[in-house]
């Protein structure tokens, strides 16, 4: 099966500009998902195969379920580590963007990243690709960036130097990026890149469980109280939505990650097609972080860029606004109004 992404003058390219470099940064996007963390690891495993010793950057905090990956003790926060963090930007000669199409995505560290020397390479999977870069590795047609790294190792002729350590990071990435495979997840060739992952002796049903059974006990009591008491259902457009506000996520004891999967629960009832979460900010006032998750083929991704300041995939996408919580209810209804004839 044919995998590759790259053209050969292309893929030489590639090759040339991690061959020069000395100092290399891997970023991700705020509030790293598992493909984000996944794919940076994954990456990381690669360049260190090739001699090189990257180090990766997050803008901030990146869930507890993903914490037992393999070497993201070795991740740096920008958050927590801004004048480390500027340095290496300011001495890199080589900066890889995973998983985000425009700077904004990296918040704070827009700055550092848009003022650094170095070459910079994206590698995403989003709509709208637009980050200053001297190459442009952009699908969105595939599952998730831990596809594509996926694929430019394989091009390279590098999988079989790949470890376990590489595999797991890959596989939760992708794992996590389509909900455990059950959305964005029909072309073959990624069964295919599951079966050579599992060549390096992964145990892929660990890795479900180690990020969808590790929550608290606070988790599971948030997801019943979000269901019984906060989920309001359209049924005749067949949509919903809930907001979690600040005074829940501190009754429930919420840390980052325990709002993850919460949003996909309302797409198990019968013929519902889109589901919408609010969610209160938890330190900064009059921002709301969204979640849109839909099936078949109706457009989160239209949806979230049209009214949510965002935007993904087909069937799961995000956003941001910058209002009261009440204000972000209000504006789910209208989006929810404005799609009814693709929802009815």
């Amino acid at each position: 099966m044919d995998i590759n992404l790259l053209t050969d003058n292309q893929l030489a390219q590639l090759s040339q500009l991690i061959s020069d470099a000395h100092n290399i940064i891997i970023t991700c996007h705020q509030n790293a998902d598992g493909d984000a963390v996944g794919s940076s690891l994954g990456w990381a495993e690669y360049l260190k195969s090739k001699g090189k010793e990257p180090t990766i950057i997050v803008p901030d905090q990146y869930p507890d379920y993903l914490h037992w990956l393999p070497n993201t003790e070795k991740i740096l926060r920008y958050d927590k580590h801004k004048e480390q963090a500027d340095l290496l930007f300011k001495i890199a000669d080589l900066v890889f963007c995973l998983d985000f199409n425009v700077p904004s995505r990296v918040d704070e560290m827009q700055q550092a990243l848009l003022q650094t020397k170095g070459h910079r390479v994206l590698i995403d999977h989003h709509l709208g690709p637009d980050v200053p870069a001297v190459m442009t590795i952009s699908h969105p047609e595939m599952s998730s960036t831990s596809e594509l790294v996926f694929r430019l190792v394989w091009q390279s002729g590098a999988f079989e130097q790949m470890t376990k350590h590489f595999a797991t990071s890959i596989y939760c990435g992708m794992m996590t990026d389509t909900g455990g495979f059950t959305y964005n997840s029909s072309d073959p060739a990624i069964y295919f890149i599951i079966s050579e992952l599992l060549t390096k002796k992964i145990n892929k049903d660990r890795i479900y469980r180690n990020v969808y059974h590790n929550f608290s006990e606070n988790r599971l009591r948030l997801t019943g109280y979000v269901m019984l008491e906060r989920l309001v259902v359209d049924a005749e457009r067949h949509a919903s939505y809930y907001a979690l506000r600040r005074e829940d996520l501190k009754r429930f004891h919420f840390v980052k990650g325990d709002a993850e999967g919460l949003v996909n629960m309302p797409l198990q009832m019968k013929g519902h097609k889109l589901s919408i979460s609010l969610r209160e900010d938890t330190e900064r006032a009059n921002l709301v972080w969204v979640s849109l998750r839909s099936v078949d083929d109706f457009p989160c991704n239209k949806m979230a860029a049209e009214f949510f300041n965002g935007g993904g995939h087909l069937n799961a996408s995000g956003g941001r606004l910058y209002c009261s919580i009440d204000e972000a209810i209000a504006t789910a209804q209208r989006a929810i109004k404005a799609y009814e004839s693709l929802l009815t």
